[in-house]
């Protein structure tokens, strides 16, 4: 079944929609995952928590990862060859923060502007220089001030920004369930570190447009959220989850309010904060990877998708059957970007900007990866569905280039269209590579 869908999709009688002129392509990579080279930055509080026993499932770290900032004009050829418009990678503000942390950046962008391919900074992706914490408001000023820094150094090349990657997963799995770095285990009592993130994301946006930035926007990870029944109970269960993981994160900044009684559980003066953070964008990031469906609490600690849900919750997160999925175990339900989509246009009408999707992707072993082309293909197919529903979508980004350091899970899972052998560093272009090249060529040529 999957190779005949592979066939299809790569062969002239079901080629791949064609997408609006000027649609951005692209793929995406996060600093702390692919760089390596940690003795010349910062530490941050992936290398602290990564250095504590047991906190990452193979007992590694990113000390070299894909060693990427001693390799990155090979990965900027591959992203040349590839064809791909845009390269969405994350500053390491660690890096910025020691000497001469911003010359690797620097020679970045140069590269990927001589490879014609457009760099795309996220500042950042939750690698926090050790010493902040984001329970502390001040954190959210001190971000604003680095990304000054790094806006006067790259602004003159880069003309697309995006502030914070997916703040619900960094306060969720980073402060509340503690099973990412920072590794605390608050549950509701992390609320203020997802305000404070949201507020350093507004606060971003101002020094951004200050700098004379022109396209901006955040990236923030949404799934449609499935009740485990008709139940009440399970209705009920669902719409608190999906407040907590989606409208917690796009409700203020795209309507300038917390959905109902949220507010008032997050600290500081409020009202003029969600002033600051509803600061306008020129496109939402969208992070998409599979819907969730959700019941009323069980009473029991469950383990799903690499996490450990505590029994305390007031909702659990269920199995969706009948749905093929990764080797990360996350079902694959491309239709569900279209309804996300959809969603979206019919809850924030015109105050929901263009959509850009920033990441995309699966966990699949071997280099014929064939799962991995099925389930783009799926995707590209859901997202044009959208475009043909009137949502206004202007790019999409594959997660990732590389197979990298999967935070928890270490070298465990891999997301790349290009093979990383660990031991000796060699790039090996995947089938899904080749299989993308081609899809962006049919684009280009109309």
């Amino acid at each position: 079944m999957i190779r005949r869908m592979v066939t299809d999709a790569r062969g002239a009688t079901n080629p791949i929609p064609q997408f609006p002129a000027g649609f951005l392509w692209g793929v995406s990579t996060s600093a702390h995952q692919i760089e390596g080279a940690t003795d010349e930055r910062g530490a941050s509080v992936w290398d602290a928590f990564t250095a504590e026993p047991g906190k990452v499932k193979d007992g590694s770290t990113a000390a070299v990862a894909c060693d990427h900032y001693h390799r990155y004009p090979e990965d900027v050829a591959l992203l040349a060859r590839l064809g791909v418009g845009a390269y969405r990678f994350s500053v390491s503000w660690p890096r910025v923060n020691a000497p001469q942390g911003l010359d690797f950046y620097d020679r970045l962008v140069d590269e990927l502007c001589a490879g014609g391919v457009r760099p795309v900074p996220t500042l950042f992706h939750w690698d926090l220089p050790v010493a902040l914490d984001w329970l502390d408001r001040d954190t959210a000023a001190r971000f604003a001030e680095y990304v000054s820094v790094v806006a006067e150094r790259l602004g003159d090349r880069v003309q697309k920004w995006i502030t914070i990657n997916e703040p619900a997963e960094h306060t969720l799995l980073g402060h509340a369930l503690g099973t990412h770095a920072p590794g605390k285990r608050l549950l509701f009592d992390a609320l203020p570190a997802a305000h404070h993130q949201l507020l350093a994301h507004g606060l971003a946006v101002q020094a951004l447009r200050a700098a004379g930035a022109t396209d901006i926007g955040i990236a923030n990870s949404h799934g449609p959220t499935w009740p485990a029944s008709q139940e009440q109970a399970d209705a009920e269960a669902a719409d608190f989850y999906d407040l907590l993981l989606n409208r917690l994160f796009s409700d203020p900044v795209l309507l300038g309010e917390y959905p109902h009684g949220i507010g008032e559980l997050m600290p500081g003066d409020v009202d003029s904060d969600l002033k600051i953070i509803a600061e306008p964008l020129d496109f939402y990031g969208v992070n998409y990877y599979a819907p969730t469906r959700v019941g009323a609490p069980q009473g029991t600690e469950i383990e799903f998708g690499g996490v450990s849900m505590p029994a305390e919750l007031p909702f659990s997160v269920r199995e969706i059957e009948g749905v093929p999925t990764t080797d990360f175990g996350w079902p694959v339900v491309p239709e569900g970007l279209t309804e996300l989509l959809t969603g979206f246009r019919e809850r924030y009408g015109d105050r929901l900007p263009p959509i850009v999707i920033t990441e995309n992707g699966c966990s699949y072993e071997g280099v014929d990866d064939q799962e991995r082309i099925a389930y783009l293909d799926g995707h590209i197919r859901a997202l044009h569905k959208a475009v043909e529903a009137g949502v206004d979508v202007r790019g999409y980004f594959v997660w990732s280039l590389l197979d990298n350091f999967e935070w928890a899970e270490g070298y465990a899972r891999r997301f790349g269209l290009v093979h990383v052998d660990y031991e000796t560093l060699t790039r090996t272009p995947k089938a899904s590579y080749g299989w993308l090249r081609d899809v962006l060529r049919a684009q280009a040529q109309g």
